[in-house]
């Protein structure tokens, strides 16, 4: 089944976890989202209900929340009509926020392809507004957990110039947002990286 007739609740003060299959472990970092609902409302005047919510990829509840949040470190699959509903709840108002824990970047872009296949990942420059909205990051996205030394990167999608997805790669920065005692990230580390999440849910009830 193909779901073409619903629209994101624009209304809506949630956000919610996505859950897809593959394999890989969507479940990850489970203090992260709650950290930075609680950091963004008393940061970034946000109303986000504390409960985050967790939806499957190709369920008409995803058109509910109009924020979501993806990590991992293994494989992800979405079927043809997880992709359309995907497509479909993009393209009606709704953002995709992709973090990746590390292993993410092959799965992740073949999979979005899926979803927009004439859309590529395109790196976003430090001046976008998604770096500039409460918190400014001058230099773009910020490295939070280190895995090969590579530069951290902010990528998008857009559609009919809306960032409808923003995906961090070599950043981490849902490691960041999770309790202290998880990874011991320095303090002003996870500053850096509940800033920047901030930001994107900022910037995402915004647009």
């Amino acid at each position: 089944m193909v779901i073409v007739s619903f629209s994101v609740k624009i209304s809506s003060q949630e956000v919610a976890v996505l859950k897809y299959n593959g394999g890989g472990d969507w479940y990850s970092n489970q203090t992260a989202v709650p950290n930075l609902i609680k950091f963004a409302n008393k940061n970034s005047n946000t109303k986000i209900k504390l409960n985050q919510g967790t939806v499957a990829v190709g369920s008409i509840d995803l058109f509910n929340f109009p924020v979501v949040f993806m990590t991992g470190h293994g494989n992800v699959f979405f079927t043809e009509q997880e992709a359309q509903n995907l497509r479909n709840y993009l393209t009606s108002g709704g953002f995709l926020h992709v973090s990746d824990n590390y292993g993410l970047d092959k799965y992740i872009r073949r999979e979005m392809n899926k979803v927009f296949p004439k859309l590529k990942f395109q790196e976003i420059p430090s001046n976008h507004p998604i770096y500039n909205q409460t918190f400014i990051f001058k230099n773009g996205i910020p490295k939070i957990h280190e895995h090969d030394k590579k530069k951290p990167k902010g990528f998008g999608l857009f559609f009919e110039g809306r960032l409808v997805c923003f995906y961090d790669y070599e950043s981490d920065l849902s490691d960041g947002w999770e309790d202290s005692s998880i990874h011991n990230n320095p303090q002003n580390i996870r500053l850096k990286a509940l800033k920047m999440g901030s930001n994107i849910i900022e910037y995402a009830f915004k647009n």
